[in-house]
């Protein structure tokens, strides 16, 4: 059965960049760029005031619009993402 994980805290970085935390104790940092313009949903988290509203309902970050983006999808990005710095630290220790 698949565990699906719940975001428990946001923190607004820069840009559009938050850290995300999940129930697991996985965090890392998103960067939503990559949605702005994706979609008329997403359009109006172009302004940083608006983007910054962000908060958590539904197990994930969501914005007073009603975007969102799956819970699930985030814990994927932030795996790979530590996945590759992890890497990358080691192939510096050669």
């Amino acid at each position: 059965m698949w565990n699906l994980n719940s975001v428990t805290s946001i923190a607004f970085k820069r840009d559009y960049v938050y850290r995300i935390v999940f129930d697991d104790g996985l965090e890392g940092d998103v960067d939503f760029a990559e949605y702005i313009g994706s979609g008329p949903i997403f359009e109006p988290l172009k302004d940083l005031a608006f983007f910054r509203r962000a908060m958590i309902a539904g197990d994930t970050i969501s914005w007073p619009n009603g975007a969102d983006v799956a819970p699930e999808t985030l814990y994927e990005k932030i795996e790979q993402a530590n996945q590759s710095l992890s890497a990358s630290r080691s192939e510096g220790r050669g």
